[in-house]
This record gives C-alpha cells, sequence and structure tokens, in this order.
C-alpha cells in the first residue's frame, strides 16, 4: 500500500509502500470508511493520599453500551454488520485541567448555520462521526475571537451544548425562582457524566429549582436584558466546569455576568466535583483502583 504521511510542520513527508499487513489499522476498516467508532472520556485519578480513583465508572460504561449499539449499520445499507472490535485505552499521565477555584472564562460564537446534532441522528452518542464535522466551525468561531462555539438548535435558536461540553445556566428564570437549567436529553444531548453528577449534587442540596427544559437564545438575551442571568457554564471530564463570559450572536456580543457573580455556583461544583476526584472528600461516587 502507498503510505504518504503529512504534518503541519513538514508538510507531505516522502511516499513509500508497504505491505498491509505491516498497518496497525487496516484501511478498509469500516472505523475509517463509515465512522462505526466510539469512544469514552473515562479518566483516573491519583489522590492526594496517592490511590487511584475511577469517577462514576459506571456511567460510562453504560453510555458506552448504548453507544455501541447506535453505531451498528443494518445490512440494508449495503454495509455489513461489524463481525470484529478493537478497544484501546490509552493510558498517559495528567494532571488537574484547572487549578480548584483558578480558571478563566470563555467566549462562545452562536450562529445557527451549523447544527451538531439532530433528531433522529446520534447527538446522544459518543461516536467519532459527532466529532469531526464540529471542527470547521470551531475554526470559524475562532476566527471571529471566540475559543467555542455554542450550538444551536431549530427555529427558535434552542441551546444545546458548547464545544463538546454540556451546559447549565443559573438564573432568575420567567417565574422570578433562582434555577439551574440544562437542556432535556431528547436525543441530540450527550448525556455527560459531569452533567448527571451536576445536577445530583443540585438536587441533594435542594436550595434552588432544577431543571432540564429548553432554552432559546431569545429566553437568553430577555434574561439579560432584565438582568436575571446569574452564571452560565460548560460542563465536562475535561475541564469539569468552564464559565462562560461573552456569546457573539447575530454580530452583537452579549456580556454574560458569570464572573461578576463570583462565579460562586460554578466554583462550589468545582470544588465538590474535583474534591471527591482527587480524594479530599469520601464518596461513592470514587471507585478505588487496586
Amino acid at each position: 500500500m502507498l503510505t504518504i504521511e503529512w504534518s503541519l510542520a513538514s508538510g507531505w513527508e516522502k511516499p513509500y509502500i508497504k505491505p498491509l499487513e505491516n498497518l496497525s489499522l487496516h484501511p478498509a476498516s469500516s472505523s475509517l470508511h463509515y465512522a462505526i467508532e466510539l469512544f469514552e472520556g473515562m479518566k483516573a485519578y491519583r489522590g492526594v493520599d496517592g490511590k487511584i480513583r475511577l469517577f462514576r465508572p459506571t456511567l460510562n460504561m453504560d453510555r458506552m453500551a448504548r453507544s455501541a449499539r447506535r453505531a451498528t449499520l443494518p445490512p440494508s445499507l449495503g454495509v455489513k454488520k461489524p463481525t470484529k472490535a478493537l478497544l484501546y485505552v490509552i493510558l498517559s499521565p495528567v494532571g488537574p485541567y484547572f487549578a480548584s477555584g483558578s480558571f478563566n472564562p470563555i467566549s462562545l460564537w452562536a450562529d445557527p448555520k451549523y447544527v451538531r446534532a439532530w433528531k433522529g441522528g446520534t447527538g446522544d452518542c459518543k461516536l467519532g462521526g459527532n466529532y469531526g464535522s464540529s471542527i470547521y466551525a470551531q475554526q470559524e468561531a475562532m476566527e471571529l475571537g471566540c475559543q467555542q462555539v455554542l450550538w444551536l438548535y431549530g427555529e427558535d435558536h434552542q441551546i444545546t451544548e458548547v464545544g463538546t461540553m454540556n451546559l447549565f445556566l443559573y438564573w432568575i428564570n420567567e417565574d422570578g425562582e433562582y434555577e439551574l437549567a440544562t437542556p432535556p436529553l431528547d436525543g441530540i444531548i450527550l448525556p455527560g457524566v459531569t452533567r448527571q453528577s451536576i445536577l445530583d449534587l443540585a438536587r441533594n442540596w435542594g436550595e434552588f429549582k432544577v431543571s432540564e427544559r429548553y432554552i432559546t437564545m431569545s429566553d437568553l438575551t430577555a434574561a439579560l436584558e432584565e438582568n436575571r442571568v446569574k452564571e452560565m457554564f460548560g460542563a465536562g471530564t475535561a475541564c469539569i466546569v468552564c464559565p462562560i463570559s461573552k456569546i457573539l450572536y447575530k454580530g452583537k456580543h452579549l456580556h454574560i455576568p458569570t464572573m461578576e457573580n463570583g462565579p460562586q455556583l460554578t466554583t462550589r461544583f468545582l470544588n465538590k466535583l474535583s474534591d471527591i476526584q482527587y480524594g479530599r472528600e469520601d464518596s461513592d461516587w470514587a471507585v478505588l483502583v487496586s
């Protein structure tokens, strides 16, 4: 097989031919042709006591099983159901993404011309094909001076996810209630482990309303005009939580007052979850690895 490697630093390298059996992944692999691949973002944490912990690993395994069922294409498409699979586990030392209580807010670009997921698609599964198509939009966001994409959906511009993270809004809602809201799991939202953990914590605290509900950009802009928005943040395995400070929407920069409000709630979630992950607090969410 003719093989030519490319890199940003060197461009195209010298072509060479080598036997197929020497390749680590066969070029006819269904993973390459039809994106029949999935992955998980489960991390292991070395705690302050030197012990290794996994954070709610059964949630990762449940999601992986759901993704695997969804990734199998039917024979009617002319593509055979896979008869083999390969599981890779990447082992590499990583430190905490953010130091506890010290993190920087991000700016978002919201434009409905790009869609991350759609009803009947695979947005609720962690499949490789979901992410490749998002890179072009991410590049355009950066060209406009923003760091991430705020993905919108539908004619009413529903807020769905931010970059590769779930999204949370802490505000005073239309009924005058303090509320932590995140989009519902309706088929286009990835059921994040951190997302579920934040919902579980907030409901256990019982200090404000916790909702899985639709939020549109018109809802958000109205709340900003009426000074009802308190904090807005993304949530995921890599960062735990990431505060949001600005959204570029329809050519206008919307200021999100997350940092002016502490950010008290965002920091509280960050500290609580990282304390569990690194063994500073005992919890059945942390599974010790012998």
